[in-house]
């Protein structure tokens, strides 16, 4: 597997395409699976595109001289010689019928169950021989005779997810990252399953206790269909299917992908991040997006998490990227909320004649 974004896939052709890299934190895993002959087949993040066939010409090596900006942050790298180079609109949807079925890394899944993506998150993982001969030979027939897969809405905002921002000191360039935008995520791979299925579980607690106050309620689209197998058919009504907010395309993208949203008419009351199978600091940099691109929102925010988790979520968020916000430090606006709460407020009567201010009860300080 060899992971690229639009924007390093561009400039790795635009750079000849025969020098392929990793970061630095890859230079073991390289050493160990790479050598002549060795085949890269290449998907690009964002678009969940098949887009290339690389065959490594020698060993990885260890280079920090610079080849283009987009390319520079990979060290580790491997000369190549290209089989396939598709463009993006030819490069072949992951999602397509005829792949997703053919490949046993994504038929043992629905589309909409998020588990598929854990071997899509990092480059260097190793395909079994049948899907590996599949893929290539897909696309080399693909390269032979080019079928245009056209953009969806999606496509075309994961490829202007790169924007500009206008600040005081001029306009500044911000990436709002899709949930499924590899390289520096967590592989999922090595999250047990009965892990996953508990994060959500809270998830859809958080949602429904606000759903009973009255709050309508957004959860991310990929985590809609698991949530709402928990929520009781009454409540359902509570949940939305689109946003009713006003903002621009970059901080829209943000918000979406905030883990439970309780809203008023068309504000936003409480945010809530679910740290249960991801690095503690996915969630806070979520929340510290939102900020940063709008310093005046006047929202409540909470980090929900095991308590065994406490410790760490109030050491992240100090970190100095979440402590010198223009706004403020994120740990003066963000709290955190144990699981062990949240169960005391799920299992309430009377949620419906409560005022959502019942979670500074249970919720604590991240200031101390």
């Amino acid at each position: 597997m060899d992971i690229y974004t639009p924007e390093t896939w561009d400039a790795f052709r635009k750079s000849g395409a025969t020098i392929t890299g990793f970061r630095e934190r890859h230079r073991g895993l390289a050493t160990e699976r790479i050598q002549p002959g060795s085949i890269f087949l290449c998907y690009l993040t964002r678009l969940s595109r098949w887009c290339g066939v690389l065959e490594a010409e020698a060993e990885s090596y260890f280079d920090t001289s610079p080849i283009r900006p987009e390319l520079d942050a990979f060290p580790v790298r491997c000369k190549v010689k290209p089989i396939v180079l598709l463009e993006p609109e030819s490069a072949i949807p992951i999602q397509d019928d005829e792949v997703w079925k053919a490949l046993t890394i994504t038929n043992q899944y629905e589309r909409e169950h998020p588990y598929w993506t854990g071997f899509f998150r990092s480059s260097l993982n190793s395909f079994g021989e049948e899907d590996g001969i599949y893929l290539v030979n897909l696309l080399k027939q693909q390269e032979s005779n080019p079928k245009i897969y056209q953009f969806t809405d999606k496509d075309r905002r994961q490829l202007s997810s790169k924007r500009k921002v206008r600040t005081l000191a001029g306009e500044v360039e911000v990436e709002v990252p899709d949930q499924d935008d590899g390289e520096d995520l967590l592989d999922t791979n090595s999250v047990p399953e009965p892990a996953a299925r508990e994060s959500i579980l809270y998830q859809a607690k958080v949602a429904c206790v606000g759903a009973q106050m009255g709050f309508y309620i957004w959860v991310p689209r990929n985590d809609k269909a698991r949530v709402m197998e928990t929520v009781p058919e009454e409540l359902r009504e509570k949940f939305l299917s689109d946003l009713p907010l006003n903002y621009n395309d970059s901080t829209l993208q943000t918000i979406e992908q905030i883990d439970v949203l309780w809203l008023k008419g068309r504000s936003m009351a409480r945010a809530f991040e679910i740290e249960h199978t991801t690095a503690i600091y996915s969630g806070l940099l979520r929340m510290a997006d939102l900020l940063a691109l709008q310093p005046n929102m006047d929202i409540r925010l909470h980090i929900v998490a095991p308590q065994v988790k406490r410790g760490r979520v109030l050491g992240q968020i100090k970190r100095p990227a979440f402590s010198l916000l223009d706004r403020g430090p994120l740990y003066q606006q963000c709290s955190f909320l144990s699981y062990e709460s949240i169960d005391t407020l799920a299992r309430m009567e009377h949620l419906s004649y409560m005022s959502d201010t019942i979670l500074e009860k249970y919720e604590e300080s991240t200031r101390v």
